[in-house]
């Protein structure tokens, strides 16, 4: 859960839009959590995908692969137990994979975010 509140707090911090995290623990065998976000350009998608990665990997957890990132209409970053999505906004809506996952447990991004900037702020202290 901590690579999920990570990478919540990265995408937005990078302005990503319409942004939800999904519980498929239940449901899938391969991952814990789906992220999905949508990026206004290729440049802001490439930009939320290196911000994800730069915080991931400080937090000593390594991506098993990354897809997409040259075209930016969908990259896919895997990090085992999370599957990021950052979709463009018309390859969002096309390939619309929240119906095709939607028996996953919805999250509370705002929620989670939260929980995480409590305790940065805690460990500071």
């Amino acid at each position: 859960m901590d690579a999920l509140k990570i990478a919540l707090k990265a995408a937005e911090d990078k302005k990503a839009q319409d942004i939800l995290a999904l519980d498929i623990s239940k449901i899938a065998s391969f991952a814990n959590y789906f992220l999905f976000c949508t990026g206004d350009s290729s440049r802001q998608m490439q930009a939320i995908a290196d911000e994800i990665q730069k915080r991931l990997k400080k937090s000593g957890i390594q991506s098993s692969h990354i897809e997409g990132y040259q075209n930016s209409e969908w990259i896919l970053m895997d990090y085992f137990d999370l599957v990021i999505h950052i979709f463009s906004k018309e390859a969002r809506a096309f390939y619309d994979l929240e119906r095709l996952w939607r028996d996953g447990k919805k999250l509370d991004s705002e929620k989670l975010i939260k929980d995480k900037s409590k305790k940065v702020v805690a460990h500071k202290q």
